[in-house]
């Protein structure tokens, strides 16, 4: 479940999300934030208005994000599958996000669930809506570029181990 050996560290947490445009976002939906180390920088960076939807599959940082973040009544963490996307955007009577950034290790899923989880991301997403994602490995790019008409990469060595950051859009 736990694709790291470290926390992401604060560099990678800038590459994923300072280029975004948070502030005039509706909805930003958050896959595998772990610790919440992108999770701070996203809530730091997002307008007061702003939804945060933050799904977490596993018990232990799904529990740790809830008591981080029960203060704040624009930030929703779910105990849930990131396949479980729309359905959690229903429950909050939402039906499309501007963002998806997610941590999640799709070179370690297996190809049927990693296609799924791009595919379900990419169809909830507004027309310009980015899905964002990290890997330490060039593995997924060719998934994400099966899915996204547009795919950027990034690379940030400020990282242990050093990332690659990709941003997609339909």
């Amino acid at each position: 479940m736990v694709g790291a050996l470290s926390p992401s560290s604060r560099f990678l947490a800038k590459k994923m999300v300072d280029h975004l445009p948070l502030k005039d976002a509706n909805v930003i939906v958050e896959l595998g934030p772990g610790t919440g180390v992108f999770t701070h920088r996203i809530i730091e960076k997002m307008g007061k208005s702003t939804q945060l939807i933050v799904i977490e599959l596993n018990d232990e940082f799904y529990i740790s994000l809830k008591k981080q973040f029960q203060h704040l009544s624009n930030v929703h963490v779910f105990h849930r599958s990131a396949e479980d996307i729309p359905e959690i955007l229903k429950e909050l009577h939402f039906d499309t996000t501007d963002y998806v950034i997610s941590s999640l290790p799709l070179a370690m899923f297996p190809k049927e669930l990693a296609r799924k989880i791009l595919d379900t991301s990419k169809k909830v997403l507004q027309p310009q809506g980015k899905y964002i994602q990290f890997q330490y490995s060039l593995q997924s790019k060719n998934a994400l570029k099966t899915v996204f008409s547009n795919v950027k990469l990034s690379f940030t060595i400020l990282n242990i181990p050093p990332a690659f950051v990709y941003t997609c859009s339909i």
